[in-house]
């Protein structure tokens, strides 16, 4: 009985890791974060784009793109991203109607990678038109 619960246990131990490594997407950015500098209130709409690489061995499914605020919208595709490949979130801000002065506004991306949550920044300052 001891020997078949040991024999039983060891195959146990032995397996349990190969379970645990299933293929995980995992995304890396090109940069986390823009500076758009100084621009001034009659150019007051900027964007960027954010690239970045699906690192891991699944697909990539970027779920949801949160915003700090109604001003900055982020544009990306919900369709999966290969293993190897790259795919972008473009971030708008738009500063008509705002106050003048520097600002910083995160961009929050969810996705179905091993690290779920990815915070990215953009910050610059909106000057009067002179």
């Amino acid at each position: 009985m001891k020997r078949t619960l040991i024999a039983l246990l060891l195959t146990i131990l032995c397996l349990t890791p190969a379970m645990a490594e299933e293929p995980q997407a995992e995304i890396k950015f090109d940069k986390m974060s823009h500076n758009f500098g100084q621009f001034t209130e009659d150019n007051a709409v900027v964007s960027t784009t954010f690239t970045f690489t699906n690192v891991g061995d699944a697909p990539l499914v970027i779920t949801q793109c949160v915003a700090s605020c109604g001003c900055t919208i982020p544009t990306y595709s919900d369709k999966p991203i290969a293993p190897g490949k790259t795919g972008q979130i473009k971030v708008t801000y738009n500063g008509k109607g705002r106050v003048f002065g520097p600002f910083t506004k995160i961009v929050t991306v969810m996705t179905n990678a091993k690290t779920k949550m990815t915070r990215l920044s953009i910050k610059g300052e909106m000057v009067e038109k002179k």
